[in-house]
């Protein structure tokens, strides 16, 4: 067995969110949202909806957006009881105008024609709101975070889970595309419809992008 089988069938026995890494920076965004008066949020891609449990304790207006169904339904029945959440078992677009202090993508962008999604985030935010991007890219030629996130992701793993796991989390096994645009070719994207996009390169395979409506 190569030491990549090894390492793969580690992090099967060991899974973590890397998604869940970022929630910390999409929070303190909602937070200085609610701050500056905003109070209604779109996460777009919810899931099983991890994050818009944490965002509804921040804003009292969190619409959570997800397609698939079985998703979708888990999303609901977690959230049925709460009079600040709603979901809605749909893919995003088009939205209502001006109408969100804060939109947020997580590991969802690369599933949409980016420029047209952007656009679409763009026109239903309303003064002053905030874009907030988790997104991930192709990386045909990995780089120096790459490698370094293939040797964490073992150790984060194992910290998370030491006795390991049988079965995936029901929050990591929603339907997955590859993206397929570089972070070069997103930015270019970016830049063009949210001039001033605050862009960064992350680890485990991963950017943050945050863009506020003036």
């Amino acid at each position: 067995m190569t030491l990549i089988e090894r390492l793969g069938r580690f992090n099967r026995a060991h899974p973590w969110s890397h998604n869940a890494a970022f929630t910390p920076v999409v929070m303190w965004h909602a937070w200085r949202v609610a701050r500056a008066g905003g109070a209604r949020a779109l996460d777009v891609g919810c899931g099983s909806g991890n994050l818009v449990g944490g965002l509804a304790r921040i804003l009292p207006d969190v619409v959570g957006l997800e397609p698939d169904p079985v998703y979708a339904a888990h999303a609901l029945s977690r959230h049925a009881r709460s009079a600040r959440v709603r979901i809605e078992a749909r893919s995003f677009g088009p939205e209502e105008r001006a109408a969100y202090d804060l939109v947020v993508f997580v590991a969802s962008l690369h599933h949409l024609a980016l420029e047209a999604a952007l656009r679409e985030a763009r026109a239903c935010l309303r003064s002053g709101g905030r874009i907030v991007i988790v997104g991930v890219v192709s990386e045909d030629h990995p780089d120096l975070r790459s490698r370094i996130s293939v040797a964490l992701n073992p150790v984060v793993g194992w910290l998370r889970h030491p006795r390991g796991t049988a079965a995936e989390p029901l929050r990591m096994g929603a339907p997955v595309a590859a993206p397929a645009e570089t972070f070069e070719q997103v930015a270019l994207v970016m830049e063009s419809v949210l001039p001033g996009v605050r862009m960064r390169r992350r680890l485990f395979w991963r950017y943050t992008a945050v863009w506020k409506a003036r």
